[in-house]
């Protein structure tokens, strides 16, 4: 008998507006800590608590062009291996991302079966979460597309509703035929469904067999399966990751998988989920989920409070004091700071289109900036000057680069430097500095075994960047 593959789909897109400041476009929630008793990130907790499936095979991640080495860089530190990263070139939505994901399944297996995931999703009970998935992989064998719906107990507005036929069961793992998918309901409306057994939260998990699922698209969203075949096989492999063909996958529709294919098929399935999952889709959620203490505050970091109760509190990097605080967010980073009733913190994706809007960079970019190399992390600035800490881990190098409107100052503050420097290379030891002219060829390396970190001073007309022109990349960025 052919056993069937388990081939996991792991969603990486989103922007993580809602938990900003924590979160932001250039290093969203799916790649953060959010639980101080675990230092692993959302999107590594759910490829770690897919591990106990049986005949898992190797997982496919689907992200864009800019967090490609972090998705890279955390899927190595949980020693997986053999892992596949496709690069969309523009978003389209998760039919599109889905389907050329099912694609690149059939390259590997013959017919597996695909666990469709999010990666910013919190399960508590991960016992239950594994059973009911391998009461799934029975209804995928069968040829049907099963749908995970999550038993309510609240009137969330902020989910989409499945409707069964039949009332689903909390403790029986038993699939439904769909009768309909529900958008985000109204406070009124959203308490009438839970009342109701056959309603459900849209979880956005999925499992079905991969050739079953391209047969169904083919039927109801040909132009999908169309384009995407297109980008994949006029895709182009860069190190560990596959840019699919902008031209291609730009033409597929703008659709999600429900509106293209599960409201349409007739081989729907909704399955009970009873795990304890939140898609922590706000700060509320985010501290409904903490471990609190006594007072119901859950507090990270350097924090003293008096008089203050049922609040979510974290510091980054400075000291935080809280008198007589009563259901608050605050969020500290070194660059911006949330204070926000709880009951309103829905309200900060708002916020963060206001800053879009009037270009204040906070808005969508950290201070910390990931790097294939390392990371760096703007102290201070102003229009002609800037002062970075660089951190480049061992055996690494950045590009060989020259500035057109910038010169820099670096410090070795811990570590030992190698300096390209036009014609020369030199190296530099701790508390050891180098000057580079404007215009001038340079690259920096980690020649050693331990991290380096040095301070760079930049002054110029211009100190953007995209001031970088490369002439060699061992990391595949555009020269």
């Amino acid at each position: 008998m052919t056993i069937n593959k388990i081939t996991p789909i792991i969603m990486c897109g989103g922007s993580g507006s809602r938990l900003w400041p924590l979160s932001r476009e250039s290093f969203p929630k799916q790649y953060i800590s959010i639980d101080s008793e675990q230092s692993i990130s959302m999107l590594q907790k759910t490829q770690l608590r897919i591990n106990d499936l049986k005949n898992i095979s190797s997982p496919i991640f689907i992200c864009n062009e800019e967090h490609r080495f972090i998705v890279a860089e955390q899927i190595r530190e949980i020693n997986i291996k053999n892992f596949s990263i496709l690069l969309e070139p523009i978003g389209r939505n998760t039919a599109p991302a889905i389907t050329v994901a099912a694609l690149k399944a059939l390259e590997k297996d013959s017919d597996p079966i695909l666990l469709v995931l999010a990666s910013d999703h919190e399960i508590k009970n991960n016992k239950i979460f594994i059973d009911t998935l391998n009461a799934g992989i029975e209804y995928a064998l069968e040829d049907k597309l099963v749908t995970f719906g999550i038993i309510p107990n609240s009137p969330e507005t902020g989910y989409g509703y499945i409707k069964a036929c039949k009332p689903l069961s909390d403790t029986n793992l038993r699939g439904e035929k769909i009768e309909e998918f529900l958008e985000k309901p109204d406070i009124k409306k959203a308490k009438e469904l839970i009342k109701d057994k056959k309603f459900s939260w849209n979880s956005g998990i999925f499992m079905f067999r991969a050739k079953v699922l391209l047969d169904e698209i083919n039927k109801f969203s040909p132009n999908i399966l169309k384009y995407c075949k297109n980008s994949l096989e006029n895709s182009t492999k860069d190190l560990d990751f596959q840019r699919l063909n902008k031209i291609s996958f730009e033409q597929c529709p703008n659709e999600s998988f429900d509106v293209s294919i599960m409201e349409k098929t007739d081989k729907g399935l909704v399955m009970p989920l009873n795990c304890g999952w939140n898609d922590i889709g706000s700060w509320n959620a985010v501290w409904q989920n903490s471990k609190k203490d006594n007072q119901g505050n859950y507090i990270k970091g350097k924090i003293i409070t008096e008089k203050t109760s049922n609040s979510y509190l974290r510091s980054e990097s400075r000291l935080l004091v809280g008198i007589g605080l009563e259901n608050l967010i605050v969020v500290e980073t070194n660059d911006a700071i949330l204070v926000a009733d709880k009951n309103e913190s829905q309200r900060v994706k708002n916020i963060v289109r206001k800053l879009k809007e009037k270009k204040i960079l906070e808005g969508q970019y950290h201070s910390k900036v990931t790097r294939p190399w390392g990371h760096f992390i703007s102290m201070v600035n102003d229009s002609r000057w800037q002062v970075k800490l660089i951190n480049v881990k061992p055996q690494q190098k950045l590009s060989l680069q020259m500035h057109h409107h910038r010169s820099e100052h670096w410090v070795v503050v811990t570590g030992t430097a190698k300096v390209e420097l036009n014609e020369e290379t030199k190296i530099l030891a701790e508390n050891e500095s180098i000057y580079i002219p404007l215009g001038s060829k340079h690259r920096l390396s980690n020649p050693g075994k331990i991290n380096l970190t040095l301070i760079e001073v930049q002054s110029g007309s211009y100190v953007g960047e995209d001031d970088i022109v490369r002439f060699e990349d061992k990391y595949g960025r555009k020269l």
